[in-house]
């Protein structure tokens, strides 16, 4: 079987399931595990590279405004490679190709290949995909065999958070030029944290909220996870920032609880390291948890006296 996945969470998957060799084909975004890199690109990005985060917001929303899209899939290569088997999306059109996208790219193929589109919504939907991807790819009980290890991660980590009484408030920010909190899975992969979300709604998308709103909603620990980002980089331009002085009176940023997270690994992608993902949320909100090394290594703290300069005087 010969595979082309357009979508970085498919490609972890597919990874997982043992198929190395049979993977011919990936987007831009597929960098995990690192052999990804080594497969054809079939697919590039229409948003400059090095431009700032407030500007790539600005050019999605011209481009959805005008009903373009923000990818294209070179059908030249991707008819070369000839696949047997191609995953897409149709969650996020600003995160990766959509159907419509590939439709254009085989509507002169003479034989089109099977089609799989992934629509998660929350992290029920996620663990199916992973067992619909087996199934589609006779790979069922290595499918199984992941959701259940899934599974008994998440039972370890939620036997430690029943053993805590509080559930902090938190508020993770998915981009913050502007501000977006995350939504879809990120609001319960909070709770299985041991956090309660108070702004992000479970099972719907990311939404643009004000600092005002943030600061309304009083977080007790605030997680700083731009969408494609690594720890550094959330981190960096968390960093760059002027608040206002409100923005210090949030308990999380008053008592030192703000953390970068490597979203574009644990977070933002639907894929079997959301349970990582999970783990290093658990250590941002309940400090005192034993959590697995990777899980921990996720995390990064934004030092309190490195916040101080950003926050604009009155």
């Amino acid at each position: 079987m010969r595979i082309v996945s357009l979508l970085p969470s498919a490609t972890e998957i597919l990874f997982a399931l043992g198929f190395d060799h049979e993977i011919v084909g990936v987007s831009h975004e597929c960098d995990f595990p690192v052999r990804a890199r080594t497969k054809t690109q079939v697919i590039q990005s229409r948003i400059p590279k090095d431009i700032t985060p407030g500007e790539i917001d600005r050019i999605v929303r011209e481009y959805v405004s005008r009903g373009e899209s923000l990818y294209a899939v070179d059908s030249e290569i991707l008819e070369e490679l000839a696949p047997d088997l191609i995953i897409t999306q149709d969650l996020c059109h600003v995160c990766a190709a959509s159907p419509d996208d590939l439709a254009m790219a085989l509507s002169k193929f003479e034989r089109r290949p099977e089609v799989l589109c992934l629509n998660p919504q929350d992290l029920r939907d996620v663990w199916r995909d992973i067992l619909w991807v087996g199934e589609e790819t006779k790979r069922t009980p290595r499918a199984e065999a992941i959701v259940e290890m899934i599974g008994e991660r998440i039972g370890e980590l939620e036997i430690m958070i029943d053993a805590i009484e509080s559930r902090p408030r938190v508020v993770l920010l998915e981009w913050l030029q502007p501000f977006y909190v995350g939504g879809h899975w990120v609001p319960e992969m909070i709770g299985h944290a041991g956090g309660v979300d108070v702004i992000g709604k479970a099972g719907t998308p990311s939404f643009r909220v004000t600092e005002g709103e943030i600061v309304a909603a009083a977080p007790d620990v605030m997680i700083v996870a731009p969408c494609g980002y690594s720890k550094e980089q959330s981190r960096d331009e968390y960093l760059s920032l002027t608040f206002s002085p409100e923005w210090g009176n949030i308990p999380a940023v008053r008592n030192g609880r703000v953390y970068a997270v490597d979203a574009n690994s644990y977070i933002s992608r639907p894929s079997p390291r959301l349970v990582t993902g999970m783990e290093a949320m658990a250590k941002a909100i309940h400090p005192y948890v034993n959590v697995r090394a990777g899980a921990e290594a996720a995390l990064l703290p934004i030092k309190p006296k490195m916040r101080s300069a950003q926050i604009a005087t009155a």
